[in-house]
C-alpha cells in the first residue's frame, strides 16, 4: 500500500504550500482513506487563509483533523471524500466524507467516515458539511408550515438553507442578496431571489447568512413584529454594530445564534452522526449541484487559494479534484 500522501497547509497568511508526508499504517479501528474530492468552504476558509481568527476563538474554530495553529502554518479544511483503501471490510472500497483538510491520502478512526449513500455521486458529496450546518439552522429556526422566510446572504451556507427551506410545504422563501448574479443560482434551486432593496417584508423568519453589518440590519427590517432572525454568519475579528434604537424594541424582535459546533438543543436526542447522515441523505437532489461554481486540481491550491481569497475565482463551493494522485 502506497504510505506516501500530500497536504494544503497555510504557510503564513495569504501564502499556502503542499507538503509530503509519510502515512502510519492503520491501527485497529482506522481507515485509510484516499481522497476524490475535497470543498473550500469560501467564508470559513478565507477567514483562515487571510488571518482573520481572533485570537480568543482559536480552540473554538479548531477543525477536527487541523494539523498546526491560527494564523499558521496550519492544514485546515473539512469538507473530504474518498474511497476507504484499508480498513474492516465492509468500508473497504466503500466511498465516505469525512471532515478532513486538502490531503490526497490520510488515516482516521473509523468512527470519523460516514459512508455516502449510492445516491449521490462523490462529487456532491463534498457539500455535507454545508448542509449539516443548514440542517442544525432549520432545527434551531423551526419553521412552520406557511411561514415567510427571507435568507440573506446567497453564500454556500445561505444557498442551502434556503434550497431545504424550498421543500418546506407553504413557506415562502425568498434568498436575498447584493450580487444579481445569485438570480441564477436561486432559480436553479427552485426559490425566489430579491436584491435588499427589493425583498419581500413581514417575515416569520430570517436566516441570516451575508457576515456583513448591513445584511444583518436588513434582517431585522424584513421581519414582521415578533419575528426571529436567526444568525449563521461568522465576522471573525471584525466588529459589528446594529439599529437596536430604532423599532427593535418595540416590535419585540428576536435575533438568535445558530452554530454547527453543538447539535441543536431543539434536536437534543440526535448525535452528530445522525446529523450528518442525514445531510448526506438530503444531497441525493441534483439541484444542489448549483451549490458547486468552480473546479480546480489539488496540485493547483497554492495558486488558487489566494484568488478565491481575493474574488478574483468567485465560489460558492469551490471542489477540488485529487485524480492525479496515486
Amino acid at each position: 500500500m502506497n504510505r506516501s500522501a500530500r497536504a494544503f497547509w497555510l504557510r503564513s497568511p495569504g501564502h499556502g504550500e503542499l507538503r509530503d508526508l509519510t502515512l502510519p499504517e492503520p491501527a485497529e479501528g482506522e481507515v485509510t482513506v484516499r481522497a476524490l474530492w475535497s470543498g473550500i468552504s469560501r467564508g470559513t476558509e478565507t477567514l483562515v487563509f487571510r488571518g482573520g481568527v481572533p485570537a480568543s476563538q482559536h480552540a473554538a474554530m479548531r477543525a477536527p483533523f487541523q494539523d498546526g495553529d491560527f494564523p499558521g502554518p496550519v492544514k485546515y479544511g473539512y469538507l473530504s471524500v474518498g474511497i476507504v483503501e484499508e480498513g474492516p471490510d465492509a468500508l473497504v472500497g466503500r466511498t465516505v466524507f469525512c471532515l478532513y483538510p486538502h490531503q490526497t491520502r490520510y488515516v482516521v478512526p473509523v468512527s470519523a467516515v460516514t459512508p455516502v449513500p449510492d445516491t449521490v455521486p462523490a462529487e456532491r458529496a463534498v457539500l455535507a458539511g454545508t448542509v449539516e450546518t443548514a440542517v442544525n439552522a432549520l432545527w434551531d429556526a423551526a419553521p412552520l408550515v406557511g411561514d415567510r422566510v427571507a435568507v440573506v446572504g446567497g453564500g454556500m451556507v445561505g444557498c442551502s438553507v434556503a434550497a431545504l427551506l424550498a421543500r418546506f410545504p407553504g413557506v415562502r422563501v425568498q434568498l436575498v442578496d447584493a450580487d444579481p448574479a445569485r438570480a441564477a443560482v436561486a432559480e436553479a434551486l427552485g426559490i425566489g431571489f430579491a436584491t435588499p432593496e427589493q425583498a419581500l417584508g413581514e417575515c416569520d423568519l430570517v436566516v441570516h447568512a451575508s457576515a456583513t453589518e448591513q445584511g444583518l440590519a436588513r434582517s431585522l427590517e424584513l421581519l414582521a413584529a415578533e419575528g426571529t432572525v436567526v444568525e449563521l454568519s461568522w465576522y471573525g475579528d471584525r466588529k459589528v454594530t446594529l439599529p437596536l434604537g430604532e423599532a427593535f424594541h418595540s416590535r419585540r424582535l428576536t435575533i438568535r445564534g445558530s452554530q454547527v459546533g453543538t447539535v441543536s438543543p431543539a434536536r437534543a436526542n440526535r448525535t452528530y452522526a445522525d446529523r450528518l447522515a442525514l445531510a448526506l441523505d438530503l444531497l441525493a437532489d441534483p439541484a444542489l449541484d448549483a451549490l458547486v461554481t468552480g473546479e480546480s486540481a489539488f496540485e493547483d491550491l497554492p495558486e488558487v487559494m489566494p484568488k478565491i481569497a481575493s474574488g478574483e475565482i468567485p465560489a460558492l463551493c469551490h471542489r477540488v479534484r485529487y485524480d492525479k494522485t496515486a
